[in-house]
């Protein structure tokens, strides 16, 4: 399964939640009668949309069986998930988040940079966060990532002299 959003709390007292979509088609995730899944323990149980709408970059949502602000609590913070195969297929040339982490990082001179941690994506370009000797940002641009192969789990890049030594946070 993969993430598509997270519940961030409560909204309003009918049981409904503020979601922070994980996906670029949100509309289609959060869409009325549509189903995602959480972890709750050891169970994974689906939840159905009810009620949906976009607000300042999020979501409300509402789900059927969560009918007050106490129900709606449970949610906080709960990863929303859908299976693999509900994914649409995506143009040549774009990748899923999944798809990236866990990647190793190269140069195309072969020198390894690290493995992708997690793909940022809150700035205007997404940023691969590869952890090697420290963690490193790296734009997930074309100019840069020169050859993206998720089957082989392998990104190589070329990057501008000194960003990889400049762009490294110490210590982690």
């Amino acid at each position: 399964m993969v993430t598509v959003g997270r519940v961030v709390r409560p909204h309003g007292n009918r049981g409904h939640v503020v979601i922070a979509p994980e996906t670029d088609f949100a509309d289609e995730r959060f869409r009325v009668d549509e189903q995602v899944y959480v972890q709750r323990g050891e169970e994974i149980v689906a939840l159905t949309v009810t009620a949906s709408r976009p607000h300042a970059g999020r979501w409300i949502v509402g789900f059927g069986g969560v009918g007050s602000i106490d129900d709606a609590e449970t949610l906080r913070d709960a990863e929303l998930r859908i299976a693999t195969e509900a994914l649409r297929p995506l143009a040549a040339g774009t990748f899923y988040v999944h798809d990236l982490v866990g990647c190793e990082v190269r140069t195309t001179a072969g020198a390894r940079v690290g493995t992708v941690a997690r793909v940022d994506l809150g700035s205007g370009i997404p940023m691969l966060v590869v952890e090697g000797r420290g963690e490193v940002l790296v734009p997930f641009a074309r100019e840069i990532c020169r050859r993206v192969d998720p089957a082989g789990r392998v990104i190589e890049i070329d990057p501008p002299e000194g960003l990889v030594d400049l762009n490294r946070i110490a210590g982690r």
